[in-house]
């Protein structure tokens, strides 16, 4: 099935410091560090990361105890060290949504300081969604998707930085209606069209998709799952509107109003 997402990005936050009472190790000296993970909204704000729903450290072999899981914001570790490690972290989303891994570079170089990492999150989950609100602006569009040949019915839902004044709710949910326009394509109307097509005409969709791919555009088909995962506001111009004109062409009009 087809299950857009939307990118979200998540700060990893180090502050550390030497401790003078402790002796050196390997004439290295002891430090006391600690982690904080927040997520940043559209106008980059520091926000907690509830969409969260815990966090695992994976410390150097060394450490006791060496993975950590912590299940409340900011989902602080501390510990006491002497040298830097790549320290790898899981990041798993609310309702069983999945898991995200970064790799953090634990360094000593700075007293503080902060990383920035773009995850992509699904959203066909309503807790999910109602936390992936707090910080960006969308809009929730029922769509028809295929799936080896199986009708189904799922949740796509689409982002844009630049939200109007008005509101709109969907279900018990309520977001914010973004500008959804991108150079002369609206994309509420073209995510709507596809509601209407035929499953064999989906197919033909995420075909002209994968066949005109680039790097800057966020389109991903995971087989195993049977998701075709796409954000229309990463497409070109040139590609949005042969999309269109392919819905248009097998979309009656009085559908599409």
């Amino acid at each position: 099935m087809v299950v857009p997402s939307v990118k979200r990005t998540i700060r990893i936050k180090t502050t550390q410091h030497i401790l003078p009472d402790l002796p050196p190790v390997e004439n290295f000296p002891m430090r006391q560090w600690s982690i904080e993970i927040v997520m940043l909204d559209k106008e980059g704000n520091e926000l907690p990361a509830t969409i969260l729903d815990r966090v695992t450290y994976h410390l150097h072999p060394t450490f006791v105890n060496p993975n950590r899981t912590f299940q409340d914001s900011p989902f602080r570790i501390e510990e006491q060290g002497w040298g830097g490690f790549p320290l790898n972290i899981s990041l798993f989303l609310l309702e069983k949504a999945g898991e995200r891994k970064i790799t953090h570079d634990l360094n000593f170089l700075q007293d503080s300081y902060q990383v920035d990492h773009v995850i992509q999150v699904p959203v066909n989950k309503p807790a999910l969604v109602t936390e992936l609100a707090k910080s960006g602006p969308m809009v929730e569009i029922t769509a028809l998707t295929a799936n080896l040949g199986t009708k189904r019915k799922s949740t796509a839902i689409v982002a844009e930085p630049k939200p109007k004044k008005t509101k709109m709710t969907t279900g018990t949910i309520p977001v914010t209606s973004p500008v959804l326009m991108k150079g002369d394509v609206d994309i509420e109307r073209l995510a709507f069209g596809l509601t209407k097509l035929k499953e064999d005409d989906l197919v033909n969709i995420v075909q002209m998709i994968m066949d005109n791919q680039t790097p800057d555009m966020d389109a991903s088909n995971n087989v195993e799952e049977g998701e075709f995962v796409f954000d229309f506001f990463t497409f070109p111009e040139d590609l949005l509107k042969s999309l269109w004109e392919y819905v248009k062409s097998n979309v009656p009009a009085k559908d599409l109003k």
